[in-house]
């Protein structure tokens, strides 16, 4: 840990300019570099050109062989010498031809700025979302229910969503049932519960009767993940506690003005409230279930079925995006790339230390949790089950319930697997598998065994 480590250097404003005087500010300068590490990255992970990459399997269907070729010449001499014999550009305009037209070009999607939105918002800046023939506008919301009703009233095409949230509104759990689908999983860990400075004597739950906590909406894994905590302290989080939907970027100004004594919420605001001395970081939520899925990427079933090809050039793009931001060396750049007024519009130090997992916690500590967030797409239909357990648990759907059959329909497991092959991206086997929450294991294939099992609940 270095000591010159200062998380809260006042002087680190944005850049205006950079360092090469080719761009307007620090964001520009790190999108460009972004850009230039994505095209230059492994051929196989990043590149677009899938009929490149086709032909090269073809004629080296072995993986080792293959990727020797490739570092011994270099992609461009690779396929200078295949084209020499095959009609490389001719297939392409072919593949382009070929049934795989783009429906709708001109895309909106939605955002909360919050640091679990990265790949959907850094795929703009990036050009992932223009390499896949997209012109997608990525707009910024206010809340989770304006999310949902503008999904619902077709405002938007796609959309950043809180993973409960597909499932709630194809079952009609808080709005009419409307079929929504997760392609991906935008991120896991990231969160944390926050707790205002005045409570640094009362670290452990059992004494936080009476307390006022915020989330950001009922069908969030931060109302599930901060109802299951309080419970294994022994609260009940109905009548013990009082839980309250707050926006995500008003979450510290209610800290401040003691409305809450603390949230569980997503990032940067965990982190904003140490920068602004108003709160500290009581636990990640990664102590409480390590890779726990937070939000997710997805759109109606109907835009599915209407726009395939659009989808799945979406669904592109999102992934690319997703695979760069799982790597630890590019996540400094990220952070300046998503600080400025259009995305997150928070501090760049304050989003690189939830990036990088190197933070100061409000507590005198400078912490380094490198898996502190991130973004793992894989939409394990099994997520899915644990949540619609605790939608169960916690009395927000009645009655049976058949677990797999919803999370088989709303979770793209399949699709999202056929994706990531199609980009040579590292598809791990399974569907359903198991999790551990605070020291307890889920099974899937048991769910209302799993739900019976708790001592306080409303099922």
């Amino acid at each position: 840990m270095s000591e010159h480590f200062d998380p809260y250097d006042a002087d680190r404003p944005l850049m205006m300019g950079c360092s090469c005087g080719r761009h307007r500010s620090g964001a520009e300068h790190a999108a460009a570099e972004l850009r230039a590490r994505s095209e230059t990255a492994d051929f196989e992970l990043y590149s677009n050109e899938f009929i490149e990459a086709s032909l090269v399997k073809a004629l080296f269907p072995q993986d080792a062989v293959r990727r020797q070729f490739l570092r011994s010449v270099g992609k461009g001499s690779a396929m200078a010498a295949i084209a020499s014999v095959l009609p490389v550009a001719s297939l392409q305009a072919m593949a382009q031809e070929k049934g795989g037209a783009i429906e709708k070009k001109d895309l909106k999607i939605g955002f909360i700025p919050i640091t679990c939105a990265t790949p959907l918002i850094m795929a703009h800046p990036l050009g992932f979302y223009s390499k896949q023939g997209l012109n997608v506008e990525v707009v910024k919301t206010a809340g989770w229910a304006l999310i949902r009703d503008k999904m619902l009233n077709k405002e938007y095409d796609a959309t950043h969503f809180l993973s409960p949230m597909p499932l709630a509104i194809s079952m009609g759990a808080g709005s009419n049932a409307t079929p929504m689908n997760v392609a991906t999983i935008q991120n896991t860990n990231g969160q944390a519960i926050t707790l205002s400075v005045k409570h640094k004597d009362k670290r452990d739950p059992k004494d936080w009767k009476g307390f006022k906590f915020a989330v950001p909406f009922e069908y969030s894994m931060h109302n599930f993940l901060l109802r299951y905590y309080v419970a294994e302290a022994g609260l009940d989080p109905d009548r013990d506690i009082q839980i309250r939907v707050v926006p995500p970027p008003e979450m510290v100004a209610n800290l401040r003005a003691g409305n809450i004594d603390g949230y569980l919420g997503p990032d940067p605001f965990n982190q904003r409230a140490v920068y602004e001395e108003v709160g500290f970081i009581h636990l990640l939520t990664k102590e409480l279930w390590n890779g726990h899925p937070c939000c997710a990427f997805g759109t109606s079933t109907e835009f599915i079925q209407k726009n395939p090809n659009t989808f799945a050039a979406l669904y592109r793009a999102v992934l690319t995006s997703a695979a760069m931001a799982r790597e630890a060396k590019n996540r400094e750049l990220i952070a300046k790339v998503i600080a400025p007024q259009a995305y997150l519009n928070q501090p760049e130090t304050v989003i690189a230390q939830v990036l990088t997992g190197k933070f100061a916690d409000g507590l005198g500590n400078v912490k380094n949790v490198p898996d502190r967030a991130d973004f793992d797409p894989m939409p394990w239909q099994s997520m899915a089950v644990w949540m619609l357990t605790q939608m169960k648990r916690w009395g927000y759907v009645k009655g049976d319930v058949n677990y797999k059959q919803i999370a088989e329909k709303v979770f793209l497991l399949t699709d999202a697997k056929k994706v990531m092959k199609s980009l040579d991206m590292k598809v791990p086997d399974g569907a359903y598998p198991k999790f551990t929450i605070m020291g307890k294991v889920f099974d899937p294939d048991k769910p209302d065994a799993y739900l019976s099992s708790f001592a306080i609940k409303r099922a």
